[in-house]
């Protein structure tokens, strides 16, 4: 992830699904460290934190849902 953000990818792309990379960060991870450190490193670099996903969740949003407390706190700290 550091690489995409140092080459200039864009942040806040939604894809088909209508998802950005910090909801897919949440949404295909485990709530585990590394998955942590990828939304630190997107939070950390600007990213939009109130894009939501099509059924109008925000990542933190899907975060609480998920249980992921870690990644709420970091979050909220925004």
């Amino acid at each position: 992830m550091r690489q995409l953000l140092a080459a200039g990818a864009p942040l806040d792309h939604v894809n088909n699904l209508h998802w950005t990379a910090t909801i897919e960060s949440i949404v295909l991870g485990n709530g585990g460290a590394r998955h942590q450190a990828t939304l630190k490193a997107l939070v950390e670099a600007g990213a939009n934190l109130q894009l939501t996903d099509r059924h109008g969740k925000t990542p933190l949003d899907l975060a609480r849902s998920y249980g992921y407390a870690e990644m709420v706190r970091l979050l909220e700290k925004r």
